[in-house]
């Protein structure tokens, strides 16, 4: 089928119509810094009718294509601007214009954007997400990105995107050298309006780590902007089993030259995560274990900036974070052995755990953009440390009830901390109108170390557990330098190629219970060739074709390579492996797009030496099994996707993403041969309707069908939410009910056959819930004197209406 499609693809960019000239708008500053999301509309010069109307990308620009020759009005207007009118005359030939945003001086209240961004967009390589409409019904942005179409997040915070491999995860360009629960942990920490948009990168290209063959979601933080003093409070709370409640806040202070922000929010969580399971020990007896995990903790996030234009062309930037999490979870157990014909109970014990866990995340990161030219040549040099600190203690106590009784009391610390430090400087270098060279070199340090000592109490005295008692320490280097060029071709091709040069340095030393020291040293080349092409159009709007091809790595985090034992319960543990190797990626994939709305994509991964978790019996105890890592084998993942939608404009938009997985390991698993072959349907939806100005009904959910999740096979499941907007205040005060999961259909069934394993369950994680968010919005901008006001152009209320 991929070849047909192939085949069909190669068919149809044989083909081209040309309907017009294009139209090419650079959206700037009065110190020429290009502004995102500014609507801009063209319009006809005799009538004012609508022509098109699109929002400036993170680059500021703009594209009109297929437009015919005649007239026009370019119009632009944006929140503490100035709005901008100017006429066009469209001839023979493209033209290139420069728009030059002037801020405004009047009080923030006065202003009125009623433009609507369009949820999905594609730029370039890349896809926008504009959380905006999702942010309302959410209480934190990890909630924003379990709900955003075509991106799922796993039950441990592992994000997928077009793979069976989790996607890296950038904050602000940085990427987050962290395990997948700290992440999620910082993640739960951000308020759900912290964030401007979500960029999506199934295919990076070499500007970015090789360590990426999941793809790559940057989350892109709100910062301040030239608005004078704005701001807004946040505060709501939603109940399940149990109830979480956030508040917070965020100010920005802008001026000419200088602008700074602060963002605070404290938030309460508190759920409930059942598991169940069957798990068969011989043909004739099972194992049978339900666990009840109640998670409460008390986050704090704290986030300031601020950004000075030193000169005309130097910007220089400072942005720190500041994450804490404190809790509390206990987890309760019941684990039983039964004979299957006879029913009779063999051994029948009870767990219960007490955790208290304290985790400390500090970011600073420095930045500074030189501008060479008018063209958007520019030097951008960023330096970035971030330290972060886990402490749990854990007190637990097994009671054994048959065939005899007894009672076992033990405690412990597992101490943990990181640090990162980063530096990168990235030159883009544009020759002209058409040609455009990027290449940077990237060095990131990182230093982790784990100390865990646990004991077990025997006649009152602690005395040290030897299995869980362990030291480990590990050291990375990595070392980067690209080269990149974009050239436009006759045609309308696009064509984009890179090499990116990765030098590995991996060092763990275990020293407690044993000293054991392995060393990775590697340098590694990873091409990057994407082809971009018109195909034809339709009632002006272009069809887009894109062709990716490119190599990636995934490293073993310090978390899988950890051998330090998580004890669990007296049948299960988990450890790290520090013999893991890194896995190798080639993926091609092709993809077309209708207007920069993405609409279908089919593609290819194969993966060697690929590591995944897989659950093994212990070798010393056949009843207990230990949760790892391993390389195990090779894997071909074929895919395709489909997005159709109706974009924002009416009373109704709506998103549909419809992706197939279909993945095939070969390989070893247990030290036997495997061949696992599954293929699975993943459904994302996102629906909005305006039921009056100030009333809206949002729905969005998604669906999993016969899907896996590293060798375990899922059966169907998926989520429902809806949320109910209210504006007051001219839309200063907005008020948000919301139901999650509100069929109770996110319990998911699981079954995992491999090796010596044959076990059943289910899992959930306390999602239904209903909520209520309110947002305050506020701003001011000191005015000028009353001769500049007088200057101004008439009306104060600038109504931007892209809707016509």
């Amino acid at each position: 089928m991929i070849r047909f499609i192939l085949g069909m693809v190669i068919s149809i960019v044989s083909y081209m119509s040309l309907d017009g000239q294009n139209l090419s708008i650079q959206v700037n500053d009065a110190k020429g810094k290009p502004i995102s999301d500014v609507p801009v509309s063209l319009l006809t010069f005799q009538d004012s009718s609508l022509v098109k109307a699109e929002y400036s990308d993170t680059e500021g620009s703009v594209k009109f294509k297929n437009i015919k020759n005649g007239q026009y009005l370019i119009r632009a207007s944006f929140l503490g601007y100035l709005p901008y009118q100017k006429l066009v005359v469209i001839k023979s030939e493209d033209i290139r214009l420069m728009i030059e945003m002037k801020e405004n001086q009047t009080n923030i209240s006065e202003v009125s954007i009623v433009a609507r961004k369009p949820l999905v967009r594609q730029e370039d390589d890349k896809m926008i997400i504009d959380p905006e409409p999702i942010a309302n019904t959410s209480t934190s942005s990890y909630e924003i990105l379990e709900k955003t179409p075509g991106i799922y997040l796993d039950q441990d915070g592992n994000i997928y995107l077009s793979s069976a491999t989790p996607a890296t995860v950038y904050i602000n360009g940085r990427e987050q050298k962290m395990s997948a629960s700290d992440i999620a942990s910082i993640l739960k920490n951000l308020p759900p309006n912290a964030i401007q948009r979500i960029e999506i990168l199934r295919t990076p290209s070499a500007k970015y780590d090789a360590s990426s063959s999941g793809g790559l979601v940057n989350v892109v933080l709100k910062k301040g902007v030239k608005l004078g003093l704005s701001g807004s409070i946040n505060s709501g709370a939603n109940q399940g089993k149990y109830g979480n409640q956030f508040i917070g806040m965020n100010l920005n202070q802008g001026a000419n030259k200088f602008n700074y922000y602060m963002n605070m929010n404290y938030n309460h969580r508190d759920a409930l995560d059942e598991l169940n399971s069957i798990r068969f020990l011989t043909l004739d007896s099972t194992l049978s274990q339900n666990a009840n995990t109640r998670s409460k903790a008390n986050q704090y996030y704290f986030a300031y900036g601020t950004s000075v234009a030193w000169t005309a062309k130097l910007d220089l930037s400072y942005d720190g974070r500041i994450n804490a999490t404190h809790g509390t979870p206990f987890s309760d157990n019941i684990n039983r052995i039964a004979g299957i014909s006879s029913g009779v109970v063999a051994s029948l014990n009870e767990n219960h755990t007490n955790n208290k866990n304290k985790f400390y995340n500090i970011a600073q990161d420095f930045g500074a953009i030189y501008k060479l030219d008018s063209a958007d040549s520019q030097l951008d040099t960023k330096i970035s440390y971030q330290f972060n600190d886990n402490t749990a203690n854990q007190n637990y106590n097994s009671q054994f009830l048959s065939p005899f009784s007894l009672s076992l009391f033990g405690n412990g610390e597992n101490k943990t901390n990181r640090n990162n430090f980063l530096i990168q400087s990235d030159l883009t270098y544009k020759l002209n109108s058409k040609l455009k060279l990027e290449t940077g070199l990237k060095s990131n340090f990182q230093k982790f170390q784990s100390d865990a000592n646990y004991f077990i109490l025997q006649n009152g005295v602690n005395t040290t557990d030897p299995l869980r008692t362990n030291e480990f320490k590990y050291r990375e280097q990595i070392h980067a330098a690209y080269l990149q060029a974009s050239q436009k071709l006759p045609s309308h091709f696009i064509i984009k190629a890179g090499l990116r040069a990765e030098h590995t340095f991996m060092e763990g030393k275990q020293l407690i219970p044993f000293d054991t020291t392995f060393t990775i040293r590697r340098t590694d080349l990873f091409p990057y060739v994407y082809l971009s092409r018109k195909l034809f159009s339709i009632a002006k709007h272009e069809m887009r074709g894109y062709a990716i091809y490119r190599q990636s790595i995934s490293r073993p985090s310090y978390d899988n390579l950890n051998p330090a034992i998580k004890y669990i319960d007296q049948y299960l543990y988990e450890t790290g492996n520090p013999d893991l190797n890194p896995q190798f990626t080639d993926n091609i994939e092709v993809n077309i797009s209708f207007e920069d709305m993405p609409l279908f994509a089919v593609g290819k991964n194969y993966t060697r030496d690929i590591f995944s978790n897989v659950v093994y019996q212990d070798q010393n105890n056949p009843n207990v099994i230990k949760r790892s890592f391993d390389n195990i084998g090779t894997n071909e993942e074929s895919y395709f996707r489909i997005t159709g939608a109706i974009p924002p404009g009416g009373k109704y938009f709506f998103v549909v993403v419809a992706q197939y997985n279909l993945n095939h390991y070969k390989g070893l698993y247990e030290n036997e041969a495997i061949q696992f072959k599954r293929g699975g349907w993943r459904f994302f939806t996102f629906h909005s309707l305006s039921l009056t100005k100030s009333t809206k009904l949002t729905m969005h959910g998604f669906m999993m069908v016969n899907s896996s999740q590293n060798f375990y096979e899922l059966d169907n499941f998926g989520g429902l939410n809806f949320g109910l907007q209210q504006s007051f205040l001219k839309k200063k005060l907005t008020i948000t009910l919301n139901a999650q999961d509100v069929l109770k259909t996110m319990r998911v069934n699981f079954k995992l056959d491999q090796g010596n394993i044959l076990s059943t369950g289910d899992r959930y994680s306390d999602n239904q819930r209903f909520g209520i968010n309110v947002r305050y919005n506020f701003g001011f901008s000191p005015k000028q004197n009353n001769k500049s006001q007088d200057q101004q152009a008439n009306p104060t209320e600038q109504e931007v209406d892209m809707n016509k």
